[in-house]
């Protein structure tokens, strides 16, 4: 049975907790088995590549890392709510 999470695929949600706290953007990616999203612009992580056709001398690529669901919040909510006061 698939799990019902509060956000799902393009929409757009504001980090509440953890690191990334403040930074919003869209949703590119669900990963139910950890309870994790991949938030576009948030929480980027540097990856190796090796030599190969596409990069024959191989490159640092940035990409999104995950962050848990739960440091997560609509934008429609977060505007609404108290908490953008508090930040502002």
């Amino acid at each position: 049975m698939a799990t019902k999470f509060h956000v799902k695929r393009n929409d757009v949600v504001v980090v509440i907790a953890g690191a990334h706290k403040g930074k919003s953007g869209k949703v590119l990616e669900i990963l139910a088995a950890q309870s994790r999203a991949r938030v576009e612009g948030v929480a980027m992580i540097k990856r190796h590549l090796k030599k190969s056709q596409e990069h024959p001398q191989g490159t640092i690529a940035e990409r999104e890392g995950s962050v848990h669901l739960s440091n997560l919040m609509l934008q429609s909510v977060f505007d609404a709510s108290k908490r953008k006061k508090a930040t502002a």
